[in-house]
C-alpha cells in the first residue's frame, strides 16, 4: 500500500527542524561567552554565517549529494535546486519531502559551526566562510551520503542514530586539524584567557539541550515511541555527564564551575547522539558518565599540549561521538528499537561493535585529510590568519567595524561624597 502523509509525523519534524535550527544560535552564545570580550560578536558571527552559507548550499547542491540515489561514495544531482523535491512523500517515512530536506538541512547548517570554536580569536572571518562552504561540499555532504544516504556506512550496518560520526566526530576531527594548521592564538603561553561572559555560556547550553531535543528525537522522523525513548535517552545522557563532570571539577579544583557544568551537559548530549534510539534509559546513563570522565581527561591532556584548540571542540565533540559511537556497539539493544542491532551487552559480541570501530576510523580519516587540503588550500591563496594588530585589537573591531561592548556606556565605580566634595 502507497505510504500516505502522517499530519502527526510531520509537524514533529517540523516542530524538530525549528529545534535544531535554534541550537545554532544557541552555539554562537556557548562560544561567545567562552572568549575574550574584544572577540565576542566574531565569535558568534562564526556561527549565525553557517545559517546563511550552508543553508543555500544545502538547497542548491548539498542535498543532492547527500541524498541522491547515487552509489556507495556520493549521492547524484538528481535534487540539484531541489528539483523532485516536494510536498509527496519522502520514501520510507509518513513525512512530506520537503520536511525531511529541511530538517537535514538544520544539521548541515550547525556541524560546520562547530568547527568554529577551534579557530576563534585569530581566524580571517572572510576565510572562515569560504571554508565552511568547502567543507560543507566535500566533507560533510559525503559523509551525510556515506552514513544515511545509502552509502557504503549504512551498507555496512553501521548505527548513527542522530549524528555522532556525521556530525561530532567529522566537526571535531576538522576542529583539531584547523587548530593545528592556523596555529597557536598569540601570546596564548602566558596570557591567561577566562571566559568573558558565563551567563552567555549558560544560556548557550540551555538553547543547545533543548534544542537537542529536535535534534535526537526528530531523529526518529516520527512522532512514536522511538522519539519518545530518544528524547528520554537524550535528556538522562546530558543530566548524568553534567553531574560527572561537576563532580570532577570538584574532586580536581575544590569547587565546581558554572562553565563546567554547562560544558558537561553539552559532552553528555553528544555522547547520546549516536545512539539515542538504540539503547534503553539506564544505558544512556552509563553514556552520559563514561563519556563525560573521558572528555575530562581529554580536555585536561590538551590543555598541557601544544595544541591550541581554543575552546575544546576536539576534546567535546570529537571524543564524545567517538565514545558515543563505539559505546552505541556495547549498550544498543533490539529490545528498544527492532530496526537496531544487539551489542556486546545484549549477547551482540563484537559484530555491531567492530563496525561501529571501523565507521569511526574511516570518518576520522576522511574529514582531516580533507579539511587539511581546504585549509592549505585557503591558506596559500587568500590566507587563514588575522594581522598580528587585529588579533591584539580584537577581531570585532577588525574583521567587523563592531564593538559587543561600548566602554562609555560602562557605568563609573560610585563613592560616597568626601569633605572635599562639599567644600
Amino acid at each position: 500500500m502507497e505510504a500516505t502523509i502522517n499530519s502527526g509525523d510531520t509537524a514533529w519534524v517540523l516542530a524538530s527542524a525549528a529545534l535544531v535550527l535554534i541550537m545554532t544560535p544557541g552555539l554562537a552564545f556557548f562560544y561567545g561567552g567562552l572568549v575574550r570580550g574584544k572577540n565576542v560578536l566574531n565569535t558568534m558571527m562564526m556561527s549565525i554565517i553557517a545559517m546563511g552559507v550552508v543553508a543555500l548550499q544545502w538547497a542548491l547542491f548539498g542535498y543532492s549529494l547527500a541524498f541522491g540515489d547515487g552509489g556507495a561514495l556520493i549521492g547524484t544531482t538528481e535534487f540539484v535546486g531541489l528539483a523532485g523535491v516536494g510536498p509527496a512523500v519522502q520514501e520510507g517515512t509518513q513525512i512530506p519531502q520537503y520536511a525531511f530536506m529541511v530538517f537535514q538541512m538544520m544539521f548541515a547548517v550547525i556541524t560546520p559551526a562547530l568547527i568554529s570554536g577551534a579557530v576563534v580569536e585569530r581566524m580571517k572571518f572572510s576565510a572562515y566562510a569560504l571554508f565552511i562552504l568547502g567543507w560543507a561540499i566535500f566533507v560533510y555532504d559525503p559523509l551525510c551520503h556515506w552514513v544515511w544516504g545509502g552509502g557504503w556506512i549504512a551498507d555496512l550496518g553501521a548505527l548513527d542514530f542522530a549524528g555522532g560520526t556525521v556530525v561530532h566526530i567529522s566537526a571535531g576531527v576538522s576542529a583539531l586539524v584547523a587548530a593545528l594548521v592556523l596555529g597557536k592564538r598569540k601570546g596564548i603561553d602566558h596570557d591567561e584567557v577566562r571566559p568573558h561572559n558565563i551567563p552567555f555560556v549558560i544560556l548557550g547550553a540551555a538553547l543547545l539541550w533543548f534544542g537537542w531535543f529536535g535534534f535526537n528525537a526528530g531523529s526518529a522522523l516520527a512522532a512514536d515511541g522511538i522519539a519518545a525513548l530518544a528524547l528520554v535517552t537524550t535528556n538522562l545522557a546530558a543530566a548524568a555527564a553534567m553531574v560527572t563532570w561537576v563532580i570532577l571539577e570538584r574532586a580536581a579544583h575544590n569547587r565546581p564551575s558554572a562553565a563546567g557544568a554547562a560544558i558537561g551537559a553539552v559532552v553528555g548530549l553528544v555522547t547520546i547522539t549516536p545512539a539515542a534510539g538504540f539503547v534503553t534509559p539506564m544505558g544512556a546513563i552509563a553514556m552520559g558518565v563514561i563519556g563525560a570522565l573521558i572528555a575530562f581527561g581529554a580536555v585536561k591532556l590538551f590543555r598541557r599540549s601544544r595544541i591550541d584548540d581554543s575552546l575544546d571542540v576536539f576534546a567535546c565533540h570529537g571524543v564524545g561521538g567517538i565514545v558515543g559511537s563505539l559505546l552505541t556497539g556495547v549498550f544498543a539493544t533490539t529490545t528498544v528499537n527492532p530496526a537496531g542491532a544487539d551489542g556486546m551487552l545484549y549477547g551482540g559480541g563484537f559484530g555491531l561493535f567492530s563496525v561501529q570501530a571501523l565507521s569511526v576510523l574511516a570518518v576520522m580519516l576522511f574529514a582531516g585529510f580533507v579539511t587539511a587540503g581546504i585549509l592549505y588550500g585557503l591558506k596559500f591563496t587568500i590566507g587563514i590568519r588575522v594581522r598580528d594588530d587585529d588579533e591584539d585589537t580584537g577581531l570585532d573591531l577588525g574583521d567587523h567595524g563592531e564593538e559587543a561592548y561600548d566602554a562609555n556606556l560602562v557605568p563609573l565605580p560610585t563613592r560616597k561624597p568626601t569633605v572635599e566634595d562639599a567644600a
